[in-house]
């Protein structure tokens, strides 16, 4: 007897608003600054402890505006809160495209409002985005559908960072970009402070693509539905269901340990990760790698990267959320102290590593942290997801900028002949030092915290 093939399960490809989500990721994360982050400011006349200290208001924004923004979304719908971010991306890289390079007060202040915008941006599009994905898949009867998403649209973003950080390398180092020029038989000569601008000309432009791309979404008729006031967040009704929201879903994470586990521990890991990741650049000039190298570097990450996102889904599938934090913590304590010996060359390896770590984390944290929660408050526990990871970088930042300070110190009084180069790169050496013994005593802390609340909590119904 023959038998009818069961038909083929529903793609969630087929829905605008995944494949728009997709796209928005990919554009909005790839930066083609990233490769030479710490050295742009720096080149534009900046010292590295500003860099540290701009980057903590750029962090500290996103506090303040993350929670708000998520409520925002959930009381007056995603889209609109998608496209003000792309209004503000705009925004961020207009303020610096300018920019004059020698380093003066007009520099500071407008790298200031670079990062204020720009954490604006950031804290608009965290939960956000994934809110309106998800919300369209459990529309559509696909909410099991979410870790094949994230998927696919952390591969896709790795190739999209992968674009960026080679061309961004590329073309910040006019000498090469002059050499290419002559092979060619092209009569261009590229000047230093054009070329260091050519990375933030290409993010404007992915910009203005974001904005296309964030115009196409729909809101999810299951959004609609359970909001409790689309119209208006600017009257006093407005405001006491935002303030409302944000409080239940507070409540909510605290008196869910699962939740409360997810997010601290994701926290933990993210903010030591991207504090390194951020400060790649300047690792790669002290491991004696040319810069021209770093992008093909970020290229080489991010297709290693691609095979990340499969991985990841393979362990949430098959082990434990522990056990996944254990083997993740153990892998980048190991990692960071690799990280701090600075071996000339093979020190990429490990900073390779907490990039891989960085995905990781936050594949777990999305496919977990989505499981427990529920439609009509997702954004806003997603951006208290946000704030507290995006709190946990600014305050890094602060300790990485005052021990900065200190180590230099420290320095110039065991050596004043010392130039400021040896002591600037003295500084970041020893500081980078403390970053695994960092790590495992918050991992310990936020075990001690969470465990005994998970021992004694009742089990959890997904909601899907």
């Amino acid at each position: 007897m023959k038998t009818t093939p069961a038909p083929a399960a529903p793609s969630p490809f087929v829905l605008g608003n995944i494949r728009r989500f997709i796209a928005f990721r990919v554009l909005f994360n790839a930066r083609f600054y990233y490769p030479v982050f710490t050295i742009l400011f720096l080149d534009f006349g900046l010292s590295l402890e500003q860099f540290a200290m701009l980057n903590t208001v750029w962090a500290f924004t996103i506090v303040l505006a993350e929670v708000p923004s998520g409520a925002l979304a959930d009381l007056l719908g995603r889209k609109r809160l998608l496209i003000t971010t792309s209004l503000l991306m705009l925004a961020e890289m207009s303020l610096i495209a300018w920019a004059p390079g020698n380093g003066g007060t007009l520099v500071f202040w407008l790298f200031l409002l670079n990062r204020v915008v720009s954490g604006l941006a950031e804290a608009m599009a965290s939960g956000t985005d994934e809110a309106l994905a998800y919300d369209t898949l459990v529309e559509h009867g696909m909410a099991d559908k979410w870790p094949l998403v994230l998927d696919w649209q952390m591969r896709l973003q790795s190739m999209g960072f992968m674009l960026a950080m080679t061309l961004g390398a590329v073309v910040y180092d006019h000498t090469l970009l002059n050499r290419g020029f002559a092979l060619l038989g092209l009569g261009l000569q590229i000047e230093p402070q054009l070329s260091m601008r050519l990375p933030i000309f290409f993010t404007l432009l992915f910009a203005v693509l974001t904005l296309i791309v964030t115009m196409g979404m729909q809101e999810p008729q299951r959004h609609t539905d359970i909001s409790h006031h689309p119209t208006n967040a600017g009257d006093v009704h407005g405001l006491l269901n935002l303030a409302g929201l944000t409080l239940r879903a507070a409540k909510w994470i605290v008196h869910t340990p699962m939740a409360l586990a997810i997010i601290l521990f994701g926290m933990t890991l993210d903010h030591t990760l991207r504090m390194l990741a951020t400060l790649t650049s300047q690792y790669y000039r002290l491991i004696d790698l040319p810069e021209s190298s770093f992008g093909l570097i970020g290229s080489a990450i991010a297709l290693v990267g691609l095979g990340v996102p499969r991985l990841a889904r393979a362990m949430t599938n098959r082990l434990s959320p522990g056990i996944n934090v254990l083997i993740l913590s153990l892998a980048m304590i190991t990692a960071l102290v690799a990280l701090g010996r600075f071996i000339p060359y093979f020190g990429v390896l490990p900073m390779a590593a907490t990039f891989i770590g960085m995905m990781m984390t936050s594949f777990f944290t999305s496919s977990y942290l989505n499981a427990i929660t529920s439609s009509s408050q997702r954004a806003t526990v997603l951006s208290f997801k946000g704030m507290a990871f995006n709190l946990a970088y600014g305050a890094i930042g602060m300790g990485f900028a005052a021990l900065i300070r200190h180590e230099r110190l420290l320095l110039t009084e065991h050596n004043p002949q010392a130039s400021e180069a040896m002591l600037e790169n003295g500084a970041f050496i020893t500081t980078i030092g403390w970053f695994p013994w960092y790590l495992a005593l918050m991992l310990l802390l936020m075990g001690l915290i969470v465990l005994p609340k998970l021992r004694n909590q009742k089990p959890t119904i997904p909601t899907r």
